[in-house]
């Protein structure tokens, strides 16, 4: 019975012992570390697998916080964003921006739009006043996204679920998304792609 006893206490002492090195390096993790699990849909050189998963290389950092942030406080939805978003202090999601942020934005070898479907992405911006937040370029700043650039079917996801209201997390760009002909939708996303 001692031996028994012995046993099990040695053995609790030897998993706890296990436990604790498998534990601590996620503390001392490097932000290059912690992103890793980004880069399995995200890509690991910056072009998402999926064409429906956002560019983050490059992005502005402010706008990436306050996704990140959102995804956490049920804002904006997302099966597989809320889970991830939840397990982070403010300080990593602020420190995960910062390290996409300055990452080189990469060529998604998207095509240029025609000029037929330019002109009228042009006309929609015109209407609708994208450059007015977006900036010249559609290049963003702090908050706001850059759009140019960003797959065109990540961009029409998102276009349509601010339309629908199925993204949440941003009402002014639903009521804009609302008053824009999906025609001129599509056309923008095609465009903005290609930039």
């Amino acid at each position: 019975m001692y031996r028994k006893s012995n046993f099990c206490i040695f053995a609790a002492v030897v998993l706890a012992a296990v436990l604790n090195v498998c534990v601590t390096p996620l503390y001392a993790q490097s932000i290059a570390e912690k992103t890793q699990l980004c880069a399995g849909c995200h890509g690991a050189d910056g072009k998402p697998i999926d064409k429906t998963i956002p560019t983050l290389w490059g992005q502005q950092a402010g706008y990436i916080y306050i996704q990140l942030r959102d995804f956490k406080r049920g804002d904006r939805k997302s099966d597989i964003m809320q889970p991830i978003a939840s397990s982070l202090e403010r300080q990593d999601m602020l420190d995960i921006a910062e390290y996409f942020s300055k990452k080189p934005w990469p060529d998604l070898g998207q095509p240029s739009a025609s000029k037929d479907v330019a002109a009228r992405a042009v006309s929609a911006n015109q209407s609708i006043g994208c450059t007015g937040c977006h900036l010249d370029h559609f290049q963003g700043d702090g908050t706001v996204p850059r759009l140019a650039g960003m797959g065109k079917d990540y961009l029409a996801k998102q276009m349509t679920d601010f339309r629908s209201r199925a993204r949440g997390n941003n009402p002014g760009m639903s009521d804009l998304m609302l008053a824009t002909p999906p025609d001129d939708l599509v056309a923008l996303a095609e465009y903005l792609s290609g930039l």
